[in-house]
């Protein structure tokens, strides 16, 4: 979360959360940029300011940094003293044409692009293993800083995690690098060996767990040292993570970032209703591995495109899941927002540790509400129909095909027979 990208979108969210507050129907599309001393927040936004609730974007943005970490202008960046632009102005009417309707049901897609979501079944989260362990890496730093196990840890800090494979199946961890600010107290090639040490027992092997073993390559700040950091070491901008916060390369990505975006804009909600629909596909065990395809035109309600790909591991025809993808989800603005709840101040706490993989309810009442499995049993009762389902002017007096029995390769060699199935590595990133 310390890291300066992350704390820009954690300010940015914060503006949005603040303005959603205010007004569910708020519109906001808020950037920010954090460096030494300074945040500048600009963009678009319009809502009904509610005159009983406070608002105040500078404080606002004061109390994100302060929550975060960052309280000390010894370190280059404090939250209680560092100076706050405003240059917030109200949204563009064309784009507001393009969203508002008469009927809220016709409402628009406030943008245009690709959109993608992604499970898999290499976790219990259904998140790719790489990608999981380093965001549960930071997660654990800004533990371990704030409960003060580890003296001298600041808030910057970044994960990466190597797997080796074998086909779709993790074998062993390979490489963890954790990089994480600190004070001078640990400044000095013998000391760095100490923080290493610390590091490796307090952080990594914890989250590691089963995963770890003594032949891991661990790198801990291997540049040498990491006392500047933060907005201080490096500029942080808005959006400037959108690997981080999806599935660490894994999954595909539109390229539209998620932090400061209200609802209407499909580039965030659209998204999360694209992992909501791949995790109950995985969910309901109709498949190893999917990733879906949306896609939207500005203005328009319906989207242009729904592809589900299952890679081959599917037990159904992707064709059969795309059509009941569409029977089963609202895909139009209105409806994914409905279904997701997504009109309410939940956003803060994406900002940091992954916008995906987490608990449905974890951070507070309606957050995370597209990490539910809730459809599951929908899907493989569809699927299931569908497949046992004749075809049309063919008598079928056969027993009806369950799904069970068109089970999915475990490995990429049942895949394809007689093809030796190849190891290869994976490498993903979280930044704290």
């Amino acid at each position: 979360m310390g890291h300066p990208d992350k704390v820009a979108d954690a300010i940015s969210d914060a503006v949005l959360d603040l303005i959603l507050d205010h007004d569910s129907e708020g519109r906001c599309a808020c950037e920010t940029l954090v460096t030494t001393a300074q945040a500048v927040v600009a963009g678009e936004v319009n809502f009904r300011q509610n005159p009983r609730k406070k608002y105040d974007v500078p404080q606002t943005v004061r109390d994100a940094i302060v929550k975060i970490g960052y309280d000390d202008a010894a370190i280059g960046f404090d939250g209680n003293g560092c100076g706050v632009l405003n240059l917030l102005h109200e949204q563009s009417a064309d784009i507001a044409r393009g969203v508002v309707r008469k009927s809220k049901k016709a409402q628009g897609a406030g943008d245009q692009g690709m959109m993608f979501g992604f499970a898999c079944n290499e976790t219990a989260c259904l998140m790719p293993l790489p990608i999981n362990l380093s965001h549960r890496l930071v997660e654990r730093q800004a533990e371990v800083r704030r409960l003060g196990t580890i003296d001298g840890i600041r808030p910057d800090a970044k994960s990466q995690v190597t797997i080796e494979y074998n086909g779709l199946d993790a074998e062993r961890v390979d490489a963890v690098v954790l990089s994480t600010q600190h004070s001078s107290i640990w400044n000095g090639e013998k000391k760095q060996a100490e923080l290493k040490k610390a590091v490796t027992e307090v952080i990594i092997k914890p989250v590691l767990g089963a995963w770890w073993h003594d032949g891991i390559k661990v790198y801990v700040n291997p540049t040498g040292q990491f006392e500047i950091g933060g907005p201080h070491g490096d500029c942080g901008l808005t959006g400037r993570k959108i690997i981080v916060d999806t599935y660490g390369g894994r999954g595909r990505h539109g390229g539209g970032a998620f932090s400061g975006k209200d609802p209407s804009k499909v580039d965030r909600s659209a998204a999360y209703m694209a992992r909501y629909i791949a995790k109950n596909v995985v969910a309901a065990k109709l498949a190893r591995v999917c990733e879906v395809q949306l896609a939207y035109a500005i203005g328009v309600a319906e989207p242009v495109s729904v592809l589900v790909d299952t890679q081959g591991t599917g037990v159904v025809d992707d064709a059969i899941l795309s059509k009941l993808v569409r029977q089963l989800f609202d895909l139009t603005p209105y409806g994914l927002i409905e279904m997701l709840k997504l009109r309410a101040p939940i956003y803060s706490s994406t900002a940091s540790h992954g916008h995906f993989g987490r608990e449905p309810g974890e951070a507070g009442k309606g957050t995370f509400t597209w990490e539910k499995t809730d459809i599951a049993s929908e899907l493989k009762k569809g699927a299931g129909k569908a497949v046992s389902a004749p075809k049309k002017g063919v008598t079928d007096n056969s027993a009806p095909t369950s799904i069970a029995a068109k089970a999915a390769p475990t490995t990429a060699k049942a895949t394809k027979a007689g093809t030796k199935s190849t190891s290869r590595r994976a490498s993903e990133m979280a930044s704290a």
